[in-house]
């Protein structure tokens, strides 16, 4: 299926249009009821919504072949070593993908809204601000409780790990940096003047964005990290909307791209490192959750409960 309306344009709904011959929609996968919130990739994809239910959509036919009743909203989805993990109020719910065994992780407080695995555990961030981390037992075939990392005064929204190092980010509109080893906030960023929405961990950057409308990019210096860029550069008061989610990936050529959606029903498309815009994809509703796939895939996952998955024109036309 193609992603242009027919309406072009003129549509008043923008529910598919976009601004660049370079990115089509593939296809619409429909079926959540409610906001998407996490998007997973293995052999099939997995999606979790506030509609109470994960999916599981075929991969080749993009049919939806299972739907699993959670009983709770659905704030993030994460596949790892074998294992989906889903964020839930006051749990992670894990399954193993290959025996079909889940068990159930206590001890949030509130909606899990992030997960990330970083060394060898799982880490979930809540709604009270804690994160919380999980270890494998193979002597009991089961996820333990390890430690928690305390420090921030909101939700924690969003993690990302990298390089030995857990990123966290949240309503109190700060980033934290943990040192996964010793256990330790190595520093507490301040940069944005709202909600941290998302992370990415990008080469030796650390790309955030937030509900001020800007974009950050953080690089090491000798006293931490301190930010090297922001987008838009100009100072645009109150006039931005606010950014949701970041996604990098790779256009048909291999040049890296970002991703990032708005509350303004978009996702802006820019190229790395020079932030030159390079399209705008339109949708009817808030992009809530972008995620990236094989072959330069993206998948965005829609307020309306609609899941768009999005191709490289080039790299189609290349393929057949």
């Amino acid at each position: 299926m193609k992603g242009d309306c027919n309406r072009g344009s003129q549509c008043n709904f923008l529910h598919s249009y976009s601004t660049t011959t370079e990115m089509e929609m593939m296809t619409q996968l429909t079926g959540h009821t409610k906001a998407v919130k996490g998007i997973a990739l293995s052999s099939s994809l997995y999606t979790g919504g506030q509609d109470k239910s994960v999916k599981v959509w075929n991969s080749d036919d993009g049919k939806c072949t299972t739907t699993v009743p959670m009983g709770s909203e659905v704030e993030s989805l994460l596949i790892a070593s074998g294992w989906l993990f889903v964020g839930l109020p006051n749990e992670v719910r894990a399954w193993n993908m290959q025996t079909n065994a889940q068990q159930s992780l206590d001890g949030p407080k509130g909606q899990v809204y992030a997960l990330a695995v970083c060394e060898d555990a799982l880490f979930a961030g809540s709604q009270d601000g804690s994160i919380l981390a999980w270890k494998y037992n193979t002597a009991v075939n089961a996820f333990q409780p390890a430690y928690g990392l305390y420090g921030h005064a909101g939700a924690v929204v969003t993690l990302q790990a990298a390089g030995g190092r857990l990123y966290s980010g949240s309503t109190d509109k700060s980033i934290r940096v943990w040192n996964i080893a010793t256990r330790e906030c190595l520093f507490t960023l301040h940069g944005h003047s709202n909600v941290v929405m998302s992370l990415l961990c990008w080469e030796q950057f650390l790309l955030s964005c937030s509900l001020d409308g800007y974009i950050k990019v953080w690089a090491a210096t000798p006293s931490g990290l301190e930010v090297t860029y922001t987008y838009p550069e100009d100072d645009q008061g109150d006039e931005l909307d606010g950014a949701l989610a970041l996604c990098g990936t790779v256009d048909a050529q291999g040049k890296p791209v970002l991703l990032c959606s708005y509350n303004d029903n978009t996702v802006r498309l820019y190229d790395l490192p020079t932030f030159n815009e390079r399209g705008v994809l339109f949708s009817r509703d808030e992009v809530r959750v972008l995620q990236g796939g094989p072959g330069g895939l993206v998948f965005s996952g829609e307020s309306s409960g609609d899941v768009k998955v999005w191709c490289w024109t080039k790299a189609i036309s290349s393929t057949g």
